[in-house]
């Protein structure tokens, strides 16, 4: 059941978070490039945080490096559920060159000026390895009670000041707003079920011959720096590649609506 709070209040004395929103993201392709370097361009299979967090900065209309400290650690949280079962292939695309020797700018003399890559230059040609129709729903919560009414005003009426995307750009990406909802406290000292990925706890989850799981690590936050934006922590998530339950032992769990998740 969806959960409103009343606009303008807020309990300082209350632990963060108290309240999220929901949404599903989903889209028919979808591809979060993974550091490590490899002949294959290869993807994550969760979605990154920092993805989460440059997607969301993208609905509220945020610069590019302008959006770290908003979703930094201690002041932002976010749980991300795989809804379907996480499937890939490999899909050969032929590319331009970005590096700036091989850029070249249009309309020069007038007041804009903007790089392109050269057009008359060949192709190289990258096997990417791509999300087939990846889904995944995510509750997020933010300390800055401005910025979260802004981005439930924006998920409400369905509108981003950036076209949404599943990684890269051409990856188009559609948002369903589910509402907002209280953050209870989950199950504790116990083994439960968790929907969604679970951050640092490969030692407690609870495995057994009808569950497959896998563990990835991505990055999780971020901050500016002189050449631009460096990472500075990772997650490691344990998930269900078949989009199931895991059961994890002595987990901070928490209750959004009727879902167990683990928010990092």
């Amino acid at each position: 059941m969806e959960q409103e709070s009343p606009e303008g209040e807020s309990d300082d004395s209350a632990e963060f978070p108290e309240r999220c929103l929901s949404f599903t993201l989903r889209g028919p392709w979808g591809h979060f490039r993974r550091i490590e370097g490899n002949i294959v361009k290869q993807t994550y299979r969760i979605i990154p945080r920092t993805t989460v967090a440059g997607l969301l900065a993208a609905v509220l209309g945020i610069e590019r490096d302008g959006y770290y400290e908003l979703f930094g650690p201690g002041v932002s949280a976010v749980a991300i559920e795989p809804v379907s079962e996480i499937r890939t292939l490999n899909m050969p695309m032929n590319t331009l060159s970005t590096a700036d020797g091989d850029l070249q700018s249009l309309n020069s003399r007038g007041k804009v000026s903007v790089k392109l890559p050269d057009p008359s230059k060949l192709r190289q040609q990258h096997n990417y390895e791509v999300l087939v129709d990846p889904e995944y729903r995510i509750d997020v919560a933010l300390d800055n009670d401005e910025r979260y009414r802004e981005l439930r005003d924006a998920l409400r009426a369905g509108k981003s000041h950036y076209v949404p995307s599943l990684g890269l750009s051409e990856h188009l990406a559609e948002i369903e707003y589910h509402g907002e909802f209280d953050i209870e406290s989950g199950p504790r000292d116990e083994v439960t079920d968790v929907n969604s990925a679970v951050p640092d706890a490969i030692d407690d989850v609870v495995l057994d011959s009808r569950t497959r799981c896998q563990l990835e690590e991505s990055p999780a936050f971020m901050e500016t720096d002189a050449g631009g934006r460096t990472t500075t922590a990772f997650t490691s998530y344990t998930y269900s590649p078949d989009a199931e339950p895991l059961r994890v032992r002595d987990v901070e769990a928490s209750r959004v609506g009727d879902r167990t998740v683990v928010f990092v």
